[in-house]
C-alpha cells in the first residue's frame, strides 16, 4: 500500500504559501508508516516547531491499473474520506531553500491521518471541512480542484501502478495552519464526522 499526495491543487492554497500555480499535478509519496487511523492521537514530533495541518479529500483505490484512460478513471476508486497531510513547515522551508527533497517534512511517521471511509456513490463535488478545537478553520469542495480526480489518476498512473488499497490525498484548500499539543482536530465529509483525534 502506498500513499500518493497531490500538492498545490487548490489555487487559493498555492497563493497563501506564495507558490506558483502548477500546470501539472505536483506529486509526492508517503510510506505506509505515515498512516494514522482509528482516531489514534498524533504525537507532536520533537524536531519541528511549526507543524501545520492540511485537510484533504482522500480516495481509496479499488483495483489495479497502469496508464489509466481518463474515461475509465472513475472506476478505480469507490470510497472517499477526509484526511490530514501533516507538514513540518519549518523543515520543508529549509529543504526547499537548499533545493533538496522535502519528504522528511511530509512523509514522517503518522503524518497521513485518515478518517473512516465512505462509499463515493458517483458524486463529483464533495464538501469537507476541519474543526480545530471546535472552530472551523478549513473547508473545501472538490469541484474547486485544479486537477480533478480523473486527471490525478491518469497522471499518477503514468508513473506508478495503482494497486488496490492505495490512497490518494487530493490536495488542500486555503486555510492551513499550525497545531500545538492539546489541540483537537475533527474532520467532516459533508455533514458526517469521519475523524476526531488529539495532538499530544
Amino acid at each position: 500500500m502506498k500513499i500518493i499526495c497531490i500538492g498545490r491543487n487548490y489555487s487559493e492554497h498555492a497563493k497563501e504559501l506564495k507558490n506558483e500555480i502548477p500546470d501539472k499535478p505536483v506529486v509526492f509519496l508517503k510510506p505506509q508508516t505515515a498512516l494514522l487511523k482509528d482516531n489514534k492521537p498524533f504525537y507532536y514530533p520533537e524536531w519541528t516547531k511549526d507543524l501545520h495541518y492540511e485537510t484533504e479529500l482522500v480516495l481509496k483505490i479499488c483495483k489495479q491499473g497502469k496508464y489509466i484512460d481518463e474515461k475509465f478513471a472513475r472506476k478505480y476508486f469507490d470510497e472517499v474520506t477526509v484526511g490530514i497531510d501533516f507538514t513540518a513547515r519549518d523543515l520543508q522551508s529549509q529543504q526547499k531553500a537548499k533545493g533538496l527533497p522535502w519528504e522528511i517534512a511530509k512523509a514522517f511517521d503518522n503524518s497521513a491521518v485518515i478518517g473512516e471511509f465512505r462509499k463515493a456513490n458517483g458524486s463529483d463535488g464533495f464538501n469537507f471541512c476541519m474543526k480545530l478545537n471546535g472552530t472551523e478553520v478549513q473547508k473545501g469542495n472538490t469541484n474547486d480542484m485544479m486537477f480533478s480526480f480523473e486527471k490525478i489518476i491518469v497522471y499518477a498512473s503514468q508513473f506508478f501502478t495503482l494497486q488496490t488499497g492505495d490512497m490518494i490525498f487530493t490536495g488542500t484548500p486555503a486555510g492551513v495552519g499550525a497545531v500545538k499539543i492539546g489541540d483537537r482536530l475533527e474532520g467532516f465529509l459533508e455533514t458526517e464526522k469521519v475523524f476526531d483525534f488529539e495532538v499530544k
